[in-house]
């Protein structure tokens, strides 16, 4: 330890600007060689016994920068291992917080990490921020804040790292969020980049059964579309989102392929779509697997209620 305290102390007139581990090493005694010229500097003799000095001093500059150096890649090296478990630490805590359904200590504990640089952080901080804007305890103006805070905090995840299939799946689920609040104009314009982000998230995990659901639920919602919402987007747009009932169930039964029985949302709108199509055997089977399905949470309990509706109704 003492060797490396000497090393900083004799290192510590070199070291400028964030580069200075790497000018200090690339100087190494040539830095601090320069010793006497010019005036009091003798020839001969004098000279050898100078040049020797500056030599002992040069190779100690040389040494200790060499231990400076190590010591901050050793440094270095243990802060990174650390961050990378601190994170690996709070993902650990916040997935099984989430698994739990413990949505306001979830937010609560992710957003300490708001000003992260980590995607994982962030991108899970968007979903507990949209999920805490869910849940109907939640005002209004709460509502409206948690969204695009949440849309925030999933384009950030995203400029830290495009190669991550969760920030682009959270990113066009807060995105269309944020669209409820800014209007038919805004939230059609919005569309066609939502659907970007979920096909790159596929893209990028083609098991996502989530990802790929989120697709169809874009198909039917543009198939759905009612018919002056259809002219207000087709005056605002030259070529207007568009898809089928056909399309829509292509990827929701491509959803369960992926995951079976994942989701209870996929469910329904698997006997919704077959409904739409005036297939009602198909209907009825999965509209019964929705009413039937486990409710863990709120949600659950309103594919519950509208599966047995619209059973009722057939």
């Amino acid at each position: 330890m003492a060797g490396v305290m000497a090393a900083l102390v004799l290192a510590r007139p070199f070291r400028r600007g964030p580069s200075c581990l790497g000018r200090l090493f690339r100087r190494g005694a040539g830095g601090a060689t320069c010793g006497p010229r010019g005036r009091g500097a003798r020839r001969g003799a004098g000279d050898s016994e100078v040049l020797q000095k500056s030599l002992r001093r040069g190779v100690v500059l040389s040494t200790g920068a060499f231990l400076v150096y190590g010591a901050h890649k050793l440094i270095s090296g243990f802060a990174e291992v650390h961050a990378s478990f601190k994170v690996e630490e709070v993902v650990e805590q916040a997935d099984y917080l989430y698994g739990s359904g413990e949505t306001e200590k979830l937010y609560r504990l992710l957003v300490q990490h708001k000003n992260s640089d980590d995607a994982e952080l962030l991108w899970r901080l968007a979903r507990a921020s949209r999920d805490l804007a869910q849940l109907s305890s939640t005002s209004a103006e709460e509502k409206k804040q948690l969204a695009y805070g949440a849309l925030e905090y999933a384009k950030k995840a995203l400029e830290k790292n495009e190669s991550n299939s969760a920030a682009h799946k959270w990113y066009g689920i807060c995105l269309s969020d944020v669209g409820d609040f800014e209007g038919i104009k805004t939230k059609i314009g919005n569309a066609f980049v939502i659907k970007e982000h979920f096909q790159k998230a596929i893209e990028l995990n083609p098991k996502d059964a989530t990802t790929i659901h989120l697709i169809g639920i874009w198909c039917y919602t543009f198939a759905e579309m009612p018919w002056y919402q259809r002219k207000i987007a087709a005056t605002l747009f030259a070529s207007p989102p568009t898809s089928t009932f056909q399309e829509a169930l292509r990827y929701f039964h491509m959803a369960e392929e992926a995951d079976p029985n994942f989701y209870s949302k996929n469910l329904l709108f698997l006997g919704k779509t077959y409904l739409k199509l005036n297939n009602k055997k198909m209907a009825l089977l999965w509209l019964s697997k929705a009413k039937e399905y486990p409710a863990h949470t709120e949600e659950d309990k309103q594919v519950q209620k509208e599966a047995l509706e619209l059973l009722n109704s057939m």
